[in-house]
């Protein structure tokens, strides 16, 4: 019989700066998508704040810091990143395990705003994307999830499918910025 190891989607790959950005692939923990049944929204961000100390996030924001966040995801669904989901919360939504359909990259640094320009829709920056705010949005061709997690910080997300696609998109943006000067 075969050992089999298991690999992240970018398979575990060195970080990379080019110019003043630097790329790395991260281990969010357990992903798990939490949808409320029916008439149970405000009953389950009660429930959710209780079981795990961070609030139900707001349309287009995220909660929680590294190793317990929670990212809206959608109408009505967010995606609990870290632990595993409060077996209590079975009882107000639909709770789907995530884990190994999805890639996670931070990118940081002094020019990420703008290489996020060069492959988001979404104007991140500062004055209107603040610390928090999430969209889920086209990355470059590819539908993913972007959060700011710091000042000069972000956390995006795209199928794990894609994940050979969003290194070298992002690659490629970090390198049209760093030419620049």
């Amino acid at each position: 019989m075969a050992d089999l190891i298991a690999k992240t989607p970018l398979d575990s790959m060195e970080a990379k700066t080019i110019g003043t950005v630097a790329l790395v692939e991260v281990d969010l923990g357990v992903l798990t998508s939490i949808a409320p049944f029916a008439g149970q929204a405000k009953a389950l961000g009660g429930a959710f704040k209780a079981a795990h100390g961070i609030a139900w996030p707001a349309p287009l924001r995220a909660t929680g810091k590294a190793g317990a966040r929670a990212i809206w995801f959608g109408k009505d669904t967010v995606m609990l990143a870290g632990p595993e989901p409060d077996a209590a919360l079975n009882a107000y939504a639909a709770m789907t395990l995530q884990s190994d359909a999805w890639t996670s990259v931070t990118l940081t640094g002094a020019d990420v705003e703008a290489v996020l320009a060069r492959v988001v829709p979404v104007d991140v920056s500062a004055a209107h994307f603040k610390r928090g705010h999430t969209a889920r949005t086209q990355i470059q061709h590819m539908n993913g999830s972007v959060t700011r997690i710091g000042a000069d910080s972000f956390l995006l997300m795209v199928f794990r499918s894609m994940a050979g696609t969003l290194l070298h998109d992002l690659e490629r943006a970090m390198e049209s910025v760093a030419s620049r000067g």
